[in-house]
């Protein structure tokens, strides 16, 4: 099993670490022929703008629409963004995830934050997982077929701002598991892998 990293812009080489870590095969994507023989794919974290430009400008939109119709994807914070559905503006998007995402929603880099969060789907669910928000979006519409795995609390939110959902073979998080030493949210993205092969 070989898990690629969309190597294009942003935070992939971290992701590559975590798979190392972990004893999983993986390699960087630039080109679509890197996507041969790959079982699935991470998009990282990064500048969605200038991901779907790369994408664009490199061929690859089609081709990685193509891929995600047979393998699973995974996008941490761009890469969510470049997931989904529509994010209130025009930019390229995959469109293979049935969200709708707000870029930039928990404001500029300056404040970016931390916080502990409870997820039932991850191994040993009772610690919590301290999750990384890094001018991070928020998914504030999601499809009928749509799974949410975490939110942030907030009492005026009739439950809490939704932060990671999956769909089938697809996962998204508005944060960068990529970025802290707790490689749960990565196996459970092998297990998902596992259970398409």
């Amino acid at each position: 099993m070989i898990v690629g990293v969309l190597a294009l812009q942003g935070d992939y080489a971290e992701h590559l670490v975590m798979l190392q870590r972990l004893g999983v095969d993986s390699t960087e994507v630039r080109l679509a022929d890197d996507l041969d023989e790959l079982a699935a794919l991470i998009i990282p974290g990064g500048e969605s703008t200038t991901i779907g430009k790369l994408a664009t400008t490199y061929g690859l939109i089609e081709p990685l629409r193509d891929f995600g119709n047979k393998h699973p994807i995974w996008g941490t914070c761009a890469g969510a963004i470049f997931l989904s559905r529509d994010v209130h503006r025009d930019q390229p998007l995959l469109e293979l995830m049935d969200i709708k995402v707000s870029r930039n929603a928990f404001g500029p880099q300056v404040e970016s934050f931390e916080i502990d969060l409870a997820i039932p789907a991850l191994e040993q669910p009772e610690t919590p997982y301290h999750a990384v928000f890094i001018r991070a979006p928020l998914i504030d519409e999601i499809g009928k077929d749509v799974e949410i795995l975490a939110r942030i609390p907030d009492s005026e939110d009739h439950g809490g701002k939704i932060v990671a959902v999956q769909e089938g073979r697809f996962l998204a998080t508005s944060f960068h598991p990529e970025l802290t030493k707790d490689v749960r949210f990565h196996r459970y993205f092998l297990d998902i892998i596992r259970d398409q092969i």
